[in-house]
Order: structure tokens, then C-alpha cells, then sequence
């Protein structure tokens, strides 16, 4: 059977690329691909849609990854669209408003919650949808570049498996099957990132086409303030983005020079006229509070080869394997910019800058939580999949010359043959058990969800209401680090009791909460801040989740000092009373024998 090959031979004037080849092919290749794509499209659908099944559950317990996320950051960051709805302004002077700073994911929300009510599921649900979203993109991104990268080549020759590699292998993914489904800012963010970079290509290559390119380029210049916007620590990305613009606008400077003024003047307007009409005069104190909490530790001399390491080593959190072959993707992308004549796709150098970029936030920060590694998780797997299918090209392409000229052909040759056939092999069988493993811990945590935390909240609801029922004047507010989370799940009003612009004992005072739920203990500053004014009694401990220092949450109710000890009389059950009852004839039978 006579196989077909092509390869163009291009310049940076030409297309972004040095030298394209599409996969050798005849008919009967090409359809076996496309089912093969079809197919692992299909799975990725399949396992997508999983992901909305049992959305109010767990963070899974006993996993590998111990994100303290799980307690707070659904609330957070989700509090000025919480509190928006339930009190009719976002704002709480003196507690945690994380939203003056990173005001786009409430924003949206604020949105979805004018329809659904203030509900975890919703919130969650959202995120799930973003996460689709995310997928579109990298499938759109990956199969553009691939596009562009076969300027000149028969279409029909030219059809990359990687884009539904990566597609399925981030929907197979426990990793991010678990934090994909917390309402939390990384993936907001990661879609954002995506989105950007599909307008950076899409404006460069309008203007090196000489088309329109002024709305795209206000469209990137749009979306870099809302990345800000979002989380902050996406300017570590931005050079990905205008790696990726230079190389659509073909290496051309002026042509880079045109879009990047206009998208950087856009993206500079929008982020200046929000920070001046909006936080400079109203909410500066907690803009410049966010950064104060998360305050970055830097990277001393005498610590810096130990966090280099820990960043390196746990980037293991999105999947043994798969890492293994994101380290060898990295590497090979990195051996491949030294040769010109493999400088064949753009996208693959982006995506090395979003990896290293956000990688040096880490170690900046050193602050190594598994969510952030979500953010390493997107353009790590892109790179897996886009490597694995420049294997199958280059070993197709290098049998078929060898083939068609025999007289070349050496038993050297053929060597090298059989080694990269041996690499394709192994880089398979790892891809499967990346695939067949991750599907595995997906289907398990599917299988046994476990609701410990809405359980818990739902029984501190129960507790104030009951309260509140029988002493009207006492106060629903709670204090707590994970308030804002139990908000959102209860519709309880809260404060917290870690973060704020005021100290804790004056937000005590100022809003005078009526409960206080902690995990495990009482530490010695709450004490100190609640003790003058407050009387402890201890209502409900509340088994949750898994972590040794956060798996019991405990209630107080938190009674003015000096005022008489309440006696607790929850409602009992008939068969409790009846059991009372019993009890009670007995022991009077045992006093008068």
C-alpha cells in the first residue's frame, strides 16, 4: 500500500514555523485516525459530564492532594456575591472583602445566583461549566496552531491527535476532576488564560494577513485586566500571551508593535479606570489588604535549592505518570529550541513560558497548595499530548524516506527505526495508565461520595434556628475562618475570624456575633479576642473531613459575660422520651423496693 507524505519547508515570514510535516497517510490511515480522535472525544464527553454528578459533596477524603481550599475558599472568594444577595451589599467594613481586589468570579455568580438563590451546587455547577469551557479551548487552540503550522499541506493529511489527547486526558483527570468541581478562582482563571491566548493568535494573524485585526486586538486587551482581575497572580502569565502574539504576527515587529500597543492600551485603560473610579475612593483599604494577607515569602539564598525542589517535586499532585511524561515533554520542547529546523510550533513554546512562568510564582510565593498546581496541570497536559503526536509524525515521516529510498537505507537506520517505535510504545503504555488510573480514582470518588461538610453545616443551621427560635434576640452572626463557606451552603450571616481589615476584637465588638464555630480547638488569639466580652458554650463537635488538625468543627454559642448559664434543651425524639419515661418508673420501682 503507497503511502503519501508532505513537508513544507517555511519562513517566519511565511508562517509561524521552520519546517511543517504532515502525517504520512492514505485513506485508510486517515479514517482510522479520526475514529481514533472520535472515540477519545467521546470519552472526554463521557467523563465531562460525570463531573456534575454529586456536586454538594466532599472534597474527597483520604486523597492525595490536602488543599486547605476545601474549608474557605468557595466562600471567599464567592462573598460579595453571597452577601449581595442575602444583605443587598457586598461589602462588610473591617472583615474580608477579597472582592475589591478580585471582582470578576462574584461578579459572575452575583449573576447565576439572581436566578438559582445562594446555593453551593450552583456555584459549583458553574465552575463545572467552566471547566467545559476550558476544554473547548484547548481543543480549539491546539487543533489552530496545528492549522497554522500546516499552511500549504492537503488538510486531509493533516490531523493531529493531540488536541483530543489532551482533551481526554483532562477530563479523565482526578486532579482536576476534584478541584474543578470547587467554586475557586484557578479555573476562571485558566480559561481566561486560553481565551487570551486564542485572541493573541487570532489578532496576529489578522494583522501579519493584513485583515482586521483592531477588534481582536481589543478583545486581548480586554481580557488580560479580567485575568488580573480574576487572580492576580496572572501576570506571571503575560509573557506566554505575547510570546504567542509576536509568533502570530509572524516575527514581524511592526506588525507586533501595532497589536501589542493597542492590546496593552485597552488592558491598561480598563485596569487604571477601575482601580481610580472604583477602589481608590471606596475600597482601597482592602484592596491593599489582600496583598498584605498573602503576604509573598520570597526565596532566600539558604532555602533556595530546598523550594526549588518542593515546587518541582510536587508538581507530582496532577499524576506520577503523567508528570514523568510532562518532565520528558518539557525537556524535549526545550531540546527541540535548540535545533531551527524544529521550531515547528509556537504553541509548545507558550505553553513551556505559562508552565515556567507560574512555576517561579510558586517558588516566589512557597505557598505550595495543590490548587495552584491546577494552573501547571492545563498547559503541562498540552504538552504531553502535542509531543506524543510530533512522535507519531516524525517516526511515519522518517519510515516512509527510508522506504521509498532504499539505496539510503542502513541497518543503522532501521536501528533508529525500531528505537523510536520502542519510544512510541512506551510513551503509549503511558498515556494508557495515565488514562486507565485516573479513570480508575475518578469512578471511586463517584462512587462513594461522602457529605460530611454540608451534614455539618446543615446541623449548625438546625442548632441557631432552634436557638434563635426560643431566645428571638439573640444573634444568628457566626465567626468563623470557614463563615463564608457555611454561608453559602446555610444562608447563616458570618464574619471571619482570620482575615480583616480590623483587628478581631474590634469586629467583635462592631458586629457582635452570636456563635463561633472553629475546628478542633480554640486558638489563644480567638480567645483573647471573644473572653472580655463573651461566654463560650460549647453546642455541637461535628466530625469532618480528614485532616488531623481540621476534622471537627465545633459550636459555640457565644453568650454575654455576665449573663445567666442557659440550660440547652433540644427538641427530643418520642422514642428518646418514651426511653425517659422508662427510665424514670425504674429507678422510682428500685427506690421504693
Amino acid at each position: 500500500m503507497s503511502m503519501d507524505s508532505t513537508c513544507t519547508h517555511a519562513t517566519p515570514e511565511d508562517k509561524p514555523g521552520a519546517e511543517v510535516c504532515a502525517l504520512p497517510s492514505s485513506k485508510r490511515t486517515r479514517v482510522a485516525v479520526r475514529c481514533v480522535e472520535a472515540v477519545l472525544l467521546a470519552i472526554a464527553a463521557i467523563f465531562f459530564a460525570l463531573h456534575y454528578v454529586h456536586l454538594r459533596a466532599d472534597f474527597p477524603n483520604h486523597s492525595p492532594w490536602m488543599d486547605w481550599s476545601k474549608y474557605t475558599d468557595e466562600g471567599w472568594y464567592g462573598d460579595a456575591a453571597i452577601r449581595h444577595y442575602l444583605l443587598g451589599h457586598w461589602n462588610v467594613p473591617g472583615d474580608f472583602n477579597p472582592a475589591a481586589a478580585l471582582p470578576v468570579w462574584p461578579a459572575i455568580e452575583a449573576v447565576l445566583f439572581r436566578v438559582t438563590g445562594v446555593s453551593l451546587v450552583a456555584a459549583r455547577a458553574l465552575t463545572v461549566s467552566v471547566f467545559g469551557l476550558i476544554l473547548v479551548c484547548c481543543y480549539t487552540l491546539i487543533r489552530r496552531w496545528s492549522t497554522i503550522a500546516s499552511v500549504g499541506v492537503d488538510a486531509r493529511q493533516s490531523r493531529p491527535l493531540a488536541p483530543a489527547i489532551a482533551v481526554a486526558l483532562l477530563a479523565i483527570s482526578p486532579f482536576c476532576f476534584v478541584l474543578m468541581r470547587l467554586a475557586i478562582l484557578e479555573p476562571l482563571l485558566i480559561l481566561l488564560m486560553l481565551a487570551s491566548l486564542l485572541a493573541a493568535t487570532y489578532a496576529g494573524s489578522a494583522a501579519r494577513e493584513s485583515s482586521p485585526w483592531v477588534g481582536r486586538a481589543v478583545a486581548l486587551g480586554l481580557l488580560l485586566p479580567l485575568m488580573v482581575l480574576t487572580k492576580t497572580t496572572a501576570v506571571f502569565l503575560f509573557p506566554a500571551i505575547f510570546w504567542l502574539l509576536w509568533a502570530s504576527c509572524g516575527y514581524r515587529v511592526g506588525n507586533f508593535l501595532r497589536v501589542a500597543s493597542l492590546s496593552g492600551g485597552v488592558a491598561a485603560a480598563s485596569w487604571g479606570s477601575y482601580f481610580l473610579l472604583v477602589v481608590r475612593p471606596h475600597y482601597l483599604v482592602d484592596y491593599r489588604y489582600l496583598f498584605s494577607a498573602n503576604t509573598y515569602t520570597g526565596v532566600k539564598w539558604n532555602t533556595l535549592w530546598s523550594v526549588l525542589g518542593d515546587t518541582v517535586l510536587d508538581g507530582f499532585w496532577i499524576g506520577k505518570t503523567l508528570f514523568m511524561l510532562a518532565i520528558l515533554a518539557v525537556l524535549g520542547s526545550l531540546l527541540g529550541l535548540c535545533y531551527r529546523r524544529e521550531r515547528t510550533n509556537p504553541l509548545s513554546i507558550a505553553l513551556l513560558l505559562w508552565s515556567f512562568g507560574y512555576a517561579s510564582f510558586l517558588a516566589y510565593h512557597d505557598n505550595l497548595q495543590p490548587r495552584y498546581y491546577l494552573v501547571l496541570a492545563v498547559p503541562l497536559t498540552m504538552l504531553v499530548a502535542m509531543a506524543f503526536d510530533a512522535l507519531l509524525v516524525f517516526e511515519a515521516q522518517t519510515r516512509l524516506r527510508l522506504t521509498s529510498d532504499k539505496a539510503k537505507a542502513s541497518t543503522t537506520a532501521f536501528d533508529l527505526i525500531l528505537l523510536r517505535t520502542t519510544t512510541i510504545g512506551l510513551a503509549s503504555a503511558g498515556l494508557l495508565f495515565v488514562a486507565v488510573h485516573g479513570a480508575w480514582m475518578t469512578a471511586g470518588y463517584l462512587l462513594h461520595p461522602e457529605y460530611t461538610w454540608v451534614n455539618a453545616a446543615a446541623q449548625i443551621r438546625a442548632a441557631v434556628d432552634r436557638e434563635v427560635a426560643a431566645h428571638p434576640e439573640h444573634s444568628r452572626l457566626i465567626l468563623s475562618i470557614s463563615g463564608s463557606d457555611l454561608t453559602l451552603m446555610t444562608g447563616l450571616p458570618s464574619i471571619c475570624d482570620d482575615f480583616g481589615t480590623m483587628e478581631l476584637s474590634d469586629r467583635v465588638t462592631a458586629y457582635k456575633p452570636g456563635w463561633f464555630a472553629t475546628w478542633n480547638d480554640v486558638e489563644d488569639d480567638k480567645m483573647d479576642a471573644l473572653s472580655p466580652a463573651y461566654r463560650l458554650d460549647r453546642v455541637l463537635a461535628i466530625p469532618a473531613f480528614d485532616d488531623p488538625d481540621r476534622n471537627l468543627l465545633i459550636l459555640y454559642r457565644l453568650d454575654l459575660a455576665g449573663t445567666p448559664v442557659r440550660v440547652h434543651r433540644h427538641p427530643v425524639s418520642a422514642r428518646h422520651m418514651l426511653r425517659a419515661k422508662i427510665g424514670v418508673k425504674s429507678a422510682e420501682a428500685q427506690l421504693q423496693h
